[in-house]
């Protein structure tokens, strides 16, 4: 009896001391660990996610990230946002860590559940090896020279908007009409369908989406996060029923032959890299990302186009004189090419300014793939990561003058790696930089070509939700040109 005490004793002892041994060298490991980054969490649940948004809203967009940055630390600092740890990540060193280590796998692109459920299984929000497939496929089709296939299309369905939106007017509303040219240009070129009334009901139903991006995912009648959802369904259904009438429309194993296809025809044709085709959820799924993108961010930034050339009449006056001297060597009736887009290298710099200082998206979401270090702070796995424009586009180590509209700035002086950023970087930087270069080129020398303009309400407030956004829709007097 003795002996089977001693026995369980020993193993007693052994056992605490096993125990003691792990707690002990946990704390010296813990002891030898860099600390959390510095920052606040906020309040529970929420964290700092209402006091951003009342920033975004306020027309002080810059603010949390500046306030923060001085602080905490300029370089990294945590919070709590749309109910997640997240560190952020600043300057031109923390975005390239960010852009090329999803390569190595030690960061992951990450999107909120509630954006799941609005885009689906889309490049950017299906799990990663699924999504680096599908992107393959659909940036193939948003590629230079396919644009490039596309230069007259825009400028046809451009002049048609300002045939009937602009001209003969003494006073627009100029948001409203660009977002109308924007969704037409994506409505065509991704679908194929330019019947007027079918925009005008699904443009009402991607303005609902766009409200529920980023928004808390509270799914309840009335909140933003419930209404989004319900649009992208009735989207969604609206597409399928494209996808069914294309595919009667044709015959059996056509591919449309060498025709320039739109993105819902390009992706029913299109495999994979392992010779699979897209399902038709696929399809709309991407179809309905790119749409939402191509339309709302870029008519996001050819509002601000507008705003600052308002402001800006000498920087006007040299746009007006390159889009003049492409329009002078143009035929009567001859559309826009892509020789022509070559050309406007001022105008590019002068849009390259406006994104600067109003990027049409703020920042995006990684997700620590493993535990890491950086900049001397831990960074643990299952965190997420937000790089934030702001950290770098309006900084004068990296842009001298920040605040001052100067579109000279980028032939003039050397831009830092990773420090211009509108559209990411790395194997995940937005395929649609030039699909949202010529949509946006076009537009300009149509404007410019007809009009001067002056703003209505000069001090209007541009607040961001989730994208730069006009509440009065920036008003302008339009002052028509002769002789073009």
């Amino acid at each position: 009896m003795e002996f089977v005490l001693d026995y369980y004793v020993f193993y007693l002892i052994l056992g605490v001391a096993a125990l003691s041994y792990l707690i002990f060298h946990k704390s010296i490991q813990h002891r030898h660990q860099p600390p959390l980054p510095p920052g606040s969490f906020g309040w529970p649940i929420v964290g700092e996610t209402l006091e951003l948004q009342k920033l975004n809203r306020s027309g002080l967009q810059d603010e949390f990230m500046r306030r923060r940055m001085l602080k905490h630390n300029k370089d990294i600092f945590k919070t709590s946002l749309i109910g997640e740890k997240v560190v952020v990540i600043c300057g031109s060193e923390g975005n390239k860590f960010l852009f090329t280590s999803e390569k190595k796998k030690l960061v992951l692109t990450w999107w909120p559940d509630s954006l799941k459920k609005l885009f689906g299984e889309s490049f950017f929000t299906a799990p990663y090896d699924d999504a680096i497939r599908t992107r393959k496929v659909v940036t193939a089709f948003l590629h230079q020279e396919v644009m490039n296939q596309f230069v007259e299309k825009f400028d046809k369905t451009c002049k048609t908007c300002f045939q009937s939106d602009w001209i003969g007017k003494d006073k627009v509303l100029a948001f409203e009409l660009i977002k109308k040219y924007a969704f037409s240009i994506a409505c065509e070129m991704f679908a194929s369908m330019g019947d007027p009334y079918w925009q005008e009901k699904i443009l009402k139903e991607f303005n609902g989406l766009l409200k529920g991006v980023f928004a808390l995912p509270i799914y309840f009648p009335g909140t933003r996060h419930y209404k989004a959802v319900r649009s992208a369904a009735v989207i969604h259904r609206e597409l399928i029923k494209v996808i069914n009438g294309k595919r009667r429309s044709r015959p059996r194993g056509s591919d449309n032959g060498g025709e320039v296809k739109d993105l819902i025809s390009y992706l029913m044709d299109a495999r994979d890299e392992n010779g699979e085709v897209l399902s038709d959820k696929v399809i709309v799924d991407n179809v309905i990302l790119l749409m939402d993108a191509g339309h709302d961010t870029g008519a996001s930034a050819m509002m601000m186009l507008m705003k600052f050339l308002a402001e800006n009449p000498y920087c006007y006056q040299r746009v007006f004189e390159e889009q003049r001297g492409i329009a002078l060597k143009k035929r009567a009736g001859e559309l826009l090419n892509k020789d022509d887009i070559r050309k406007m290298k001022y105008s590019w710099n002068v849009v390259n300014e406006v994104l600067r200082l109003s990027p049409p998206i703020q920042g995006m979401f990684r997700k620590a793939n493993a535990d890491f270090t950086y900049a001397g702070f831990s960074i643990p796995k299952g965190w997420k990561i937000w790089w934030n424009a702001t950290s770098t586009h309006k900084v004068a180590e990296y842009f001298p003058n920040p605040q001052k509209f100067d579109p000279l700035r980028f032939d003039r002086d050397t831009i830092t790696p990773y420090t211009f950023v509108p559209f990411g970087g790395g194997p995940r930087m937005c395929p649609g930089q030039e699909f949202a270069r010529v949509e946006i080129l076009v537009f300009l020398h149509n404007l410019v070509k007809k009009f001067r303009w002056e703003l209505l309400f000069p001090n209007e407030t541009i607040i961001v939700d989730p994208i730069p956004t006009s509440l009065k829709e920036l008003p302008v007097y339009l002052y028509p040109h002769s002789g073009l």
